[in-house]
């Protein structure tokens, strides 16, 4: 049985909106410099999330993708456990090491994947399709054998199906763990969501569930696999410079956030051992971070972007009542 962060009995049930964090102005003015930076950084692309203005998104204001989206600690987290699944599947994990620019430059992959996620849920719907389409002809050209001689395709939907189910349940469970818990309801409209943008990539029969995409992973489980390169990843991951000089201390804590994330199981297999695991006082202060980061304001987010090309107030996403 694959394990999962169950939290329904912690769910919030308060109908008081909880207000936006109210920051010292050279933290903000620093924080919203770091943000921008990372946004425009060499090799990544240039993405006006305010405009066309008006233009809807693939998915409306009012998702659970525009709530659980727009933490950058969390989403950092989650996309870091998603790829350490990502890896477990042979067929996935060359078409990854052996087809992107990863181990030449991390940096740069990291940050176009993080934007890619930003323009699939909170880009201009124009914008979104036209990223989505240009991904979908560089799969068209990525194939290969892995070293134990299976063939593989990225546009081959069984392992879209894993790439997307594996992001969506980690970036799910890095909100849940360490920003706020959501109640069953919510877990399940953000699969939904989910399932609707996952399609526009290529992805047959997307988990629509919490429960369909535990089953997923359970179905995939024999089929995952120990090996170097996922210890590589990691070991890349701790290094690379991803967050801004004075954040950097955390990074190695945001890393082994992300395996705690991991089924134990999976862990076991993949030989994830004490050395990545989490002290409880650093747990708690993840989930501090987290929390402040779900309440903080930035001009420069892509979400907040997003809101105010929708015309809605730049606080919009920040004073919801969930």
């Amino acid at each position: 049985m694959v394990a999962t962060f169950r939290a329904d009995s912690l769910a919030m049930t308060s109908a008081a909106p909880v207000p936006p964090l109210q920051l010292p102005t050279l933290l903000q003015f620093w924080l919203e410099r770091a943000v921008s930076a990372q946004l425009t950084a060499p090799g990544t692309w240039r993405v006006d999330f305010t405009a066309p203005p008006g233009e809807p998104a693939l998915l409306s204001a009012d998702s659970v993708s525009w709530q659980v989206f727009k933490n950058p600690v969390s989403l950092l987290i989650g996309g870091i456990a998603a790829v350490i699944l990502e890896l477990a599947e042979p067929r996935v994990r060359s078409g990854v090491w052996e087809h992107t620019s990863f181990r030449r430059d991390p940096a740069t992959r990291l940050r176009r994947t993080g934007l890619a996620a930003m323009v699939t849920v909170y880009g201009a719907r124009s914008t979104a399709q036209a990223m989505i389409a240009n991904v979908r002809r560089i799969h068209d050209r990525v194939q290969g054998v892995t070293s134990s001689g299976m063939p593989y395709r990225a546009s081959d939907p069984e392992l879209l199906r894993w790439v997307h189910a594996t992001a969506a349940y980690g970036i799910l469970q890095a909100y849940q763990a360490y920003v706020r818990p959501l109640p069953a309801s919510e877990r399940d409209r953000y699969y939904a969501e989910g399932e609707r943008t996952a399609r526009l990539y290529g992805v047959d029969e997307a988990p629509r569930s919490e429960g369909e995409l535990l089953r997923l992973l359970e179905d995939t489980y024999p089929q995952l696999e120990r090996s170097e390169v996922t210890l590589e990843f990691l070991r890349i991951i701790r290094q690379v410079e991803v967050l801004p000089p004075v954040l950097r201390l955390t990074q190695d804590m945001l890393v082994r956030a992300a395996v705690e994330l991991t089924p134990v199981p999976m862990r076991t297999i993949l030989g994830l051992n004490q050395q990545y695991s989490l002290r409880s006082w650093e747990a708690a202060l993840v989930r501090r971070v987290g929390g402040i980061a779900d309440r903080v304001v930035l001009q420069a987010s892509p979400a907040v972007q997003a809101c105010v090309r929708l015309q809605h107030s730049a606080d919009y996403l920040y004073r919801q009542t969930r």
